[in-house]
């Protein structure tokens, strides 16, 4: 019976057909998409008197600024590219969740909110919203000095004729931001899926065009090219298989029901699951910027192409992304990043002291200490295998580009592993609101 249950279950096609199908999802679907093509249209919307040509140019050089505005190019979905109103994505936003995820167990009153329930999570939200602003205003006011200096806007500056042109621009695009970020909210909640992901998931997948054009470029070796897509299905594999893996600790609770006047304990089983990539992308976002920030730096100090090389030149060399000195610090701070930011949501999570409040337990494991110790025990030993995978996962474009020697196509790995988790989350929501309508789900 099992078994044929199993083998009836729809395909993802059929599934969305079901979907359309219901008058209500199909209106959060629509909605969805809809709401896409409006990110689509603002990621177009160019600053006033910035040059995209010479943009495009900067995001092409392996060292300096390169590779940081890449990766804020990933998440505003080629918008930084573009010199979009857009530029900045949802990059603030993200920012600000992080520094409020950090906040929270060091301040007191923060950590007392958080255990508030949904009024506390919703209050957190709240401030995390509004901590968004200066930091999208403060990030586009530093863009906007920086770019000046490489000839991609003109007339930056807070004194003088160049206050109101600067005013603008950084009104602009801190404006973007905060529409991206609303957007991504109505399609949280009267969509499918996570909003603000979705949006740097459309960011990225929008950029499949040009990566199919540099492949008809590196036509010629077809040898490399097969090898590179052959890898590139196997790092998503991985990613799958890292993004679903989890370790389930048992959970034994007991309750009591009173009736007729007396009191009746009844007794239950469940699982904790412990994933092993429990920080997704944030370990990577973290030691990218740090590995980039050097060569940044003594950007600002080198002497221009045809001078006498300084010591701020050898530094920008030394982090290029084309030595090995770049990937090697990158896979050692992914792996450090993976543990600090696993260790501090774990603790936010206050597991064994809601178990111990709820009457549950871990079978063998006394109560309050002695389950706080198990359980950082386990997520330990299940980060090494997250921490290895990110490390391994961000050093994989430079190995695959040695490998198949093809210097026209970049593996985003970043970029895969957001499209694969976010992919994942929002079938997964699909499912859930199909069997929530008696439908058979789609996923194994």
């Amino acid at each position: 019976m099992t078994q044929a249950r199993k083998e009836s279950r729809p395909s993802l096609i059929q599934a969305m057909i079901d979907a359309f199908r219901q008058p209500d999802l199909r209106w959060r679907i629509l909605l969805t998409v809809g709401i896409l093509v409006v990110f689509r249209f603002v990621a177009h919307v160019p600053v006033p008197g910035a040059d995209a040509d010479a943009m495009q140019q900067l995001l092409q050089q392996g060292q300096g600024l390169g590779p940081l505005l890449g990766m804020v190019d990933l998440f505003s979905g080629g918008a930084m590219r573009q010199v979009s109103v857009a530029a900045l994505g949802v990059y603030p936003y993200i920012t600000a969740l992080i520094i409020m995820q950090l906040l929270v167990p060091v301040i007191p009153r923060l950590q007392a909110i958080s255990r508030e329930g949904e009024a506390g999570r919703a209050k957190i939200n709240q401030y995390t919203h509004m901590l968004t602003v200066p930091l999208a205003a403060l990030s586009a006011y530093g863009n906007l000095i920086v770019l000046q200096g490489y000839g991609i806007v003109s007339n930056v500056g807070l004194s003088g004729p160049n206050l109101l042109p600067t005013a603008a621009m950084v009104l602009a695009m801190t404006a973007g931001t905060i529409f991206l970020v609303w957007l991504g909210e109505l399609i949280t909640e009267y969509g499918i899926g996570n909003g603000v992901s979705l949006i740097i998931f459309a960011g990225i997948v929008c950029t499949l065009p040009d990566m199919v054009k540099q492949g008809y470029l590196a036509r010629n070796n077809m040898i490399g090219l097969t090898i590179f897509i052959l890898f590139a299905l196997a790092v998503v594999v991985v990613i799958v298989i890292f993004t679903e893996a989890h370790r389930r600790i048992p959970v034994q609770y007991a309750r009591s029901l009173f009736r007729g006047g007396r009191m009746y304990r009844q007794s239950g089983s469940t699982h904790i699951p412990m994933r092993v990539n429990s920080s997704g992308m944030i370990p990577l976002i973290f030691a990218m910027a740090l590995i980039t920030f050097p060569g940044v730096i003594a950007s600002f100090f080198a002497n221009p192409v045809g001078q006498d090389p300084n010591f701020a030149n050898s530094v920008q060399n030394l982090f290029a992304t084309t030595g090995w000195l770049y990937w090697v610090a990158f896979f050692f701070l992914a792996v450090g990043f993976t543990f600090f930011y696993s260790l501090i949501i774990f603790q936010q999570q206050n597991l064994a002291e809601t178990l111990q409040r709820q009457g549950a337990f871990v079978p063998g494991i006394r109560p309050g200490k002695a389950t706080d110790q198990y359980l950082n025990r386990v997520l330990v030993r299940l980060t090494w295998a997250g921490a290895l995978f990110l490390g391994v996962i961000a050093v994989s474009p430079f190995v695959i580009q040695k490998v198949t020697t093809i210097q026209v196509l970049v593996l985003p790995a970043i970029g895969l592993l957001i499209v694969v988790g976010v992919a994942l989350d929002t079938m997964r929501q699909l499912e859930a609101q199909l069997l929530m309508r008696r439908y058979e789900g789609f996923l194994k």
